[in-house]
């Protein structure tokens, strides 16, 4: 067994085929394997009762002299304990970029919702822009600390979104970044929000149209849908607001909606996905399905728009006329609010509220374990009695001479 040396690996000759070990004579565990391609440097030595080799280099790049310097070092480190193989998955691991650890989130969350994915890129590619191309495990606590302060004094709740989908990613690589069974990464830095107790506190909105205005708002939507007849798109908008009122859909639900989900003969609407990931059919109202009815099949979405998604997207213009007429800044979804107050108003169970606006039954172990959910056809009646609440309230604001009964009786009390 010869001292490797230059001259001596050049006269070596390579295998046929197969690979061949000739081993150093003065150093123990420095070697060199012969293939019918290379000769490649390597040292092998036991670590934690376990026999590791690692190559150190190709020769002609690497000369004897700097191969046996680097295995020396190589091999003083697996006298120490340190494993080759767990040293290289963790210095792998270590330097994922958060851009990379995204990637590698989203893929293999196959259940995520679009919705999901569009968050999350646009805080990564956003609010940790500066962060996405450099080493997950590089960020700290108290870089955490500086970066949520700093969104914070922006928007709060933006902030609080942000830091909860980098606390997901990072949790996501603690999980799957191993080496030799210890996490890569030893905590989750974003933690220190819940140790701070830092995050903000978000009440939740409430607003909505005022009950008393309902029927100004229902008439100034009407005059927009009168208005804009002979324009198929951009009665799109406002049908679809319309729609969310008459449904107490989410917006996303209702802009999204496509022609196959619409069963016009039964008088239902279908979402096969929605945000609890249970499929459901829901009632369509009367008038509901008369806005329906009159809408052209321009695409395959009920409500279209000149827009790169095919369907409506934004509908603050008749947001804004709503708002004008409700005396009160309303969203798309304060258009949900509202059907929840006028569906108590019209003293529809709390139940069957929650059903049709697709909400998690809970507190009755009966209603939530034998009431059927996936097929709300029989709330058919309550669906039209928001309908002609809305009618009626319309009327009333219109100077129309209806008497509300219902507002008399309650007057009396």
């Amino acid at each position: 067994m010869p001292k490797l040396t230059k001259k001596t690996v050049d006269e070596i000759s390579l295998p046929e085929s197969g690979q061949k070990f000739i081993w150093d004579s003065d150093l123990k565990g420095f070697g060199i394997r012969l293939t019918s391609k290379c000769k490649t440097y390597i040292v092998q030595a036991r670590v934690n009762g376990k026999t590791r080799r690692v190559k150190v280099g190709t020769h002609g790049p690497w000369t004897p002299d700097k191969a046996r310097k680097d295995a020396m070092n190589k091999l003083h480190s697996m006298s120490t304990g340190v494993d080759p193989a767990t040293e290289k998955k963790r210095l792998k691991a270590v330097s994922i970029t958060l851009e990379k650890l995204t990637d590698s989130y989203i893929s293999d969350r196959h259940n995520l919702k679009p919705s999901s994915i569009f968050d999350i890129r646009k805080h990564v590619d956003g609010s940790f822009s500066d962060w996405k191309k450099k080493p997950a495990s590089s960020i700290t606590r108290d870089k955490v600390l500086s970066r949520f302060r700093k969104l914070s004094k922006k928007s709060p709740a933006q902030a609080n979104q942000a830091f909860r989908i980098l606390r997901a990613l990072l949790n996501y690589a603690r999980a799957t970044y191993r080496a030799d069974s210890e996490p890569v990464f030893p905590e989750n830095p974003v933690s220190v929000l819940s140790d701070a107790k830092m995050w903000n506190d978000i009440r939740p909105r409430t607003g909505r149209i005022p009950i008393d205005r309902i029927g100004y708002a229902w008439n100034a939507i009407q005059n927009l849908r009168n208005s804009l007849v002979q324009s198929k798109t951009s009665r799109s908008y406002t049908d679809a607001v319309a729609f969310l009122l008459l449904t107490g859909a989410r917006w996303g639900e209702a802009s999204q909606l496509t022609w196959d989900r619409v069963d016009l003969d039964a008088g239902t609407w279908y979402l096969p996905d929605p945000k609890n990931r249970q499929p459901v059919k829901f009632p369509l109202s009367n008038m509901a399905k008369q806005i329906i009815e009159e809408r052209p099949r321009i695409n395959d979405f009920v409500f279209p728009a000149r827009s790169k998604t095919g369907h409506v997207t934004d509908p603050r213009r008749v947001l804004a006329s709503v708002s004008e007429a409700a005396k009160s800044q309303v969203t798309a979804h304060d258009m949900r609010r509202t059907f929840r107050a006028v569906a108590g108003d019209c003293d529809i169970e709390l139940w069957k509220t929650k059903l049709l606006m697709n909400h998690k039954l809970s507190g009755d172990i009966t209603i939530s374990a034998y009431t059927e959910t996936s097929d709300l056809s029989y709330l058919a009646p309550e669906a039209e009695k928001i309908a002609a609440w809305i009618k009626r309230q319309s009327k009333i604001a219109a100077n129309e001479k209806v008497i509300d009964i219902k507002a008399m009786k309650k007057s009396r009390a």
